[in-house]
């Protein structure tokens, strides 16, 4: 298993090694102890998710209230997706900026996305399956999104046309979700990464 930070701290990208014989492939596509070595940070699994979407479906930027935040491990088992990590903590050196990273079932990567980023990503496929294991619940009242279009954060989503929930279409913008008081700090975020 291979595990690179990206360039918005905390985030992490994982390549596993596969196996594979005339039978077909086998591999670890998560195993804490190795992703707690590598990062420093332990993944505690609370909740595991699966999303199936038409090419051209955008989903995100989503975020959840820190604490207690949610981390995300997420990987595509089948078709392929581009993955977005965009930094929303106020106050962060990279604040505003995003990285992409495909994901498919080819390489089979997956992406770390701790506490306070922003996440989202776009269906290349037809039928494009993510897997999500998440370090906490599901909470309604904590779980925000950032309009995935916003000029501002100009992330180059691979669609000509991007297909949106009523969600994700309603969002505010970055700047507005500043403002409103919405966002994460980095600051706040960093002290309670570092309390897991």
């Amino acid at each position: 298993m291979k595990i690179r930070e990206l360039g918005i701290e905390g985030a992490f990208e994982v390549t596993p090694q596969q196996h594979g014989d005339p039978r077909g492939l086998f591999l670890e596509w998560f195993k804490a102890e190795t992703f707690e070595a590598a990062t420093g940070h332990r993944f505690t699994l609370a909740q595991a998710n699966m999303s199936v979407s038409a090419r051209g479906v955008v989903r995100g930027v989503h975020f959840a209230d820190v604490p207690p935040g949610q981390a995300k491990w997420v990987t595509c088992v089948r078709g392929a997706v581009v993955d977005m990590v965009v930094d929303i903590r106020v106050g962060s050196p990279t604040f505003g900026q995003w990285e992409a990273v495909r994901l498919d079932d080819v390489d089979r990567r997956a992406v770390y996305i701790p506490e306070g980023l922003g996440h989202g990503f776009c269906a290349l496929t037809d039928d494009a399956t993510l897997s999500y294991l998440c370090s906490t619940g599901y909470n309604p009242t904590g779980e925000h999104t950032v309009h995935p279009l916003d000029p501002d954060l100009g992330i180059e989503w691979p669609a000509e046309t991007p297909i949106l929930s009523a969600r994700d279409e309603a969002a505010p913008s970055l700047a507005e979700a500043k403002a409103s008081g919405l966002l994460p700090d980095y600051d706040a975020c960093r002290a309670y990464v570092a309390t897991l």
